[in-house]
């Protein structure tokens, strides 16, 4: 069974660095991709940065530039390297990994959170 793990979240001042980090039970190369998302109080998860198994990484346009997406495959280990916070950077962030099997069905997984809190 796949689980994913969040951890790394916290408070910090505006303008500093955070990095989170997500583990997964099992190894990184069975995603078919990996990436972050965030949900602020009140507004709706949206996708923070992307890491395909193949291609290049994406990032929502409010984060370029600040904000490094990364795997550790030895470790497992996802991390999102967050620099230059600001007060709307604050939200709960969450790891998604996405299987997808040889028939192309696709099975969505997700951590539970892990909150991120910038203060101005």
């Amino acid at each position: 069974q796949v689980q994913l793990v969040e951890s790394g979240g916290g408070w910090v001042q505006t303008g500093g660095s955070l990095r989170i980090s997500c583990s997964t039970s099992v190894s990184m190369f069975s995603f078919h991709r990996m990436a972050w998302y965030r949900q602020a109080p009140g507004k709706e998860r949206e996708l923070v940065a992307v890491s395909p198994r193949y291609g290049s990484r994406i990032y929502e346009d409010s984060v370029k530039g600040r904000f490094t997406i990364s795997r550790d495959n030895p470790k497992n280990t996802m991390y999102l390297q967050m620099n230059n916070l600001k007060p709307e950077d604050t939200a709960v962030y969450y790891c998604n990994a996405v299987q997808e099997d040889v028939e192309g069905q696709v099975t969505d997984h997700w951590g539970k959170g892990t909150l991120v809190t910038v203060s101005s």
